[in-house]
Order: C-alpha cells, then sequence, then structure tokens
C-alpha cells in the first residue's frame, strides 16, 4: 500500500512541476531541434519545449529523499540511493548534452566520446559500489530457467556495463515519438516494480514505485501533441534507472524481454547503419529508429504508441510470469 501511496504522490509532483516548467521552458524559448531528415510531420514540433526530463528528475528525488525514511534496513536504503544516484547521474550526462545543444546552441552538444565516457564512468562506479560496498555476488539469473550464473568479476563488470549503456541508449532512441519513450518505460517500471515485489525486495519495489509515478506525471505532458519533450536528460536518466534496478535485482537479462521495444528499436538502429555501409548506401528501413519507419509507412504517431505499448504490456506479462 505504501508503494502506490508513493507512486500517488510522485505522478501528483510531477504533473504540478510540469505545470510550473513549461511555461517558463517555453518563455526561455529551451525548444527542440527538428532533424530535417525525418518524417515531415515532425516539423510542427520545432520549437517545442525540451529537457522535461528535468521534472522527472526534481519529482522522483523529492521523493527518493522522503521515502529514504521509509525504509529502514540500513543495506536496503544504501541499495535504495545508490539506484537513485546513478540513475541521476546518467540523468546529469543528459542534461549537459541537452543544455550544449539547446540553451548553449551548440547543435552537435556534447561529442558522442564525451557522452559515452560520462556514461561508462557513471556505470562503472554503479557496479563497483555494488560489489565492494554492498558485497553483492558477481551473479545473474537466467529468465525461465532460472539460474544463477557466477561470473569471473572482471567479466561481470563488463557485463554490467554493458547492460547499463546500452539500456540508456535504447531508450534514448525509443524517444522519437509523442508518448512512446513514456509510455513503454512506465509499463516496464510497472514491471520491475511487481518483479521486487514478489521478490521480497522492497528498496527497488519502492523506487519503482517512484519512477512510474515521476515519469506518468510527465506523460500528461507528453502525449500527441505534446506540450514538452524529455530530451537527453530524461531518456539518459530513466534508461539508467531501469538497468540499475534490474542489476541490482541480478536480472539484467530480463531487459531483452520487458524492454522489448527500446531492444528493437537499438537493434533496428544498427542493422540500418550495417546495411547501409555494405550495401553503398541502401536502406534497410524507410527511417530508422523503427518507430520512423512506421511513421513513414503511413501510421499516426498514436498508432505507433498504442502497438508498441500493446507488444511492451504483452512482454512485461511474460517477463513477471517466469520469476
Amino acid at each position: 500500500m505504501i508503494n502506490i501511496i508513493f507512486l500517488v504522490l510522485a505522478f501528483v509532483l510531477s504533473a504540478v512541476l510540469g505545470k510550473l516548467m513549461i511555461p517558463v521552458l517555453t518563455k526561455l524559448k529551451v525548444g527542440q531541434n527538428i532533424r530535417y531528415d525525418g518524417p515531415r510531420s515532425h516539423m510542427r514540433k520545432q520549437g517545442t519545449p525540451t529537457m522535461g526530463g528535468v521534472m522527472i528528475i526534481i519529482a522522483l528525488l523529492v521523493m527518493v529523499v522522503i521515502s529514504s525514511f521509509v525504509i529502514k534496513d540500513s543495506a536496503n536504503i544504501k541499495g535504495f540511493l545508490a539506484i537513485a544516484i546513478a540513475s541521476i547521474g546518467f540523468g546529469i550526462i543528459g542534461f549537459i548534452d541537452d543544455f550544449k545543444k539547446i540553451v548553449l546552441k551548440n547543435t552537435e552538444g556534447l561529442s558522442p566520446k564525451l557522452k559515452m565516457f560520462g556514461l561508462l564512468l557513471v556505470s562503472v562506479a554503479y557496479t563497483f559500489f555494488l560489489l565492494k560496498v554492498l558485497n553483492i555476488e558477481t551473479t545473474t539469473i537466467i529468465p525461465f530457467i532460472n539460474y544463477e550464473l557466477n561470473m569471473p568479476l572482471w567479466v561481470y563488470v563488463c557485463f554490467t556495463v554493458l547492460v547499463m549503456l546500452s539500456t540508456t541508449n535504447a531508450v534514448n532512441l525509443t524517444d522519437g515519438v509523442d508518448g512512446l519513450a513514456g509510455s513503454v518505460t512506465t509499463i516496464i517500471s510497472i514491471a520491475i516494480g511487481i518483479i521486487a515485489y514478489r521478490l521480497g525486495n522492497p528498496e527497488v519495489t519502492m523506487f519503482a514505485s517512484i519512477l512510474t509515478g515521476s515519469i506518468f506525471g510527465f506523460l500528461i505532458y507528453n502525449f500527441y501533441k505534446a506540450k514538452v519533450m524529455m530530451g537527453d536528460t530524461g531518456s539518459l536518466f530513466i534508461g539508467g534507472a531501469l538497468a540499475t534496478m534490474l542489476i541490482y535485482l541480478k536480472m539484467p537479462i530480463w531487459l531483452i524481454i520487458i524492454a522489448i521495444i527500446p531492444v528493437i528499436e537499438a537493434i533496428s538502429d544498427i542493422l540500418q547503419v550495417i546495411y547501409f555501409r555494405l550495401t553503398n548506401g541502401k536502406r534497410l528501413f524507410k527511417m530508422a529508429p523503427l518507430h520512423h519507419h512506421f511513421e513513414l509507412s503511413g501510421w499516426r504517431e498514436n498508432k505507433v504508441v498504442a502497438v508498441f505499448s500493446f507488444i511492451t504490456l504483452v512482454f512485461c506479462i511474460i517477463g513477471v510470469a517466469i520469476i
């Protein structure tokens, strides 16, 4: 019950922050830059306030501070705060990138190398905190057979870092249609909360509840036609949060199931680049990531969000059922 209360409180706080922040972002002309090679329908979004991920992070941060008094076990509170700090760390990398691109008018933002270095730094720090401070074993659970695979230390570190880097970038790629990334990750976050609850893990259950409420509060302004975009601030933060929670639960491989849409979006982008290079400029999809392919095939944004969210829901039910 307490988790539902915090979910609702996070939702209300995020929604109120949106009401306050969107006019400010509009006045400051913190507007979205649209790719000219993208779907033409997206040109209307030029200038839509972005960096809305800040409201998600602030709502979550406030609720994390309040809820930390509810979690009484010292080991649990350390894990809870580690997940929160690492997630916010990913969000800060996104914020710096957004700030350079939108406020400082540096169209390239952070260089890919600097962005990857920042994400790598947060990923490595979080992994070593789990290993050295929380003394978490270097194991991960294999889905369906529920077998705990014990990894050598260096393999585990490389694996968890790869999971975090992949997930942050996958969610970032998914954020290309009004309401898509928010809808999909809200469902994923709910699934992680249910999984954590079934496993008797109060800290992840609480964090997932707060994350769900915070994203959902943002979503009421991000559904088609969006009044605000989350930007890299939001997508890297949310991607990091999903990855850190499942790594903490020793279940990062579950991302392949419950985060099926971000996974497919990332794969479609990779395949497009490989095919383009191998065929001297031909395209496998009309445009990547995959949601743009369907848009250019005649799907409206609402249909893309509805179908992708339904697929996510089905796979999340599977992911919860196989615990």
